[in-house]
């Protein structure tokens, strides 16, 4: 749920940027009575919406190839990130809840349950944004051939 949650706010995000850009323009060429009015085409919006980005434009910088390889590194890390974090859980996180569901309700055992959990749920949440933030979306950004990944370089 939480994921088709997320996956639905960055449509939204994006459909707004897409709104924000295209509709002054059309709106500017009606006013001007113009007989050009640039609309986008579909292919430029099924780009924007792979692409790694929240801002729309009609064209981006673009990579003259694909590093394949580059793109098989990202994916094997996301699976060893998540391959990871699943065997923190098994070993760290689910042995301290395991006893708890045949003793009787101890608030101070519930407590010591949590606060036990609290560094390998973190490792847990850094390992899943640097499997999503970095590498599932660096993958992506290299085979869409989008060239604005160096942005801070």
């Amino acid at each position: 749920a939480a994921l088709l949650l997320a996956l639905q706010v960055r449509l939204v995000m994006k459909a707004h940027s897409f709104i924000r850009e295209n509709v002054p323009r059309v709106l500017s060429s009606v006013n001007d009575k113009s007989s050009t009015v640039h609309i986008p085409r579909i292919s430029q919006y099924l780009y924007f919406l792979f692409a790694p980005t929240l801002i729309y434009r009609d064209n981006y910088p673009r990579n003259p190839t694909i590093r394949w390889g580059y793109v098989a590194t990202k994916f094997a890390q996301v699976l060893g990130s998540l391959f990871y974090a699943y065997y923190i859980f098994v070993r760290l996180c689910i042995p301290q809840f395991r006893n708890s569901s045949q003793e009787t309700f101890d608030l101070r055992g519930l407590v010591l349950c949590i606060f036990n959990s609290i560094l390998p749920g973190v490792l847990i949440l850094f390992l899943v944004f640097f499997a999503f933030l970095h590498c599932w979306l660096n993958a992506f950004a290299e085979m869409l051939r989008f060239a604005d990944r160096m942005f801070y370089k």
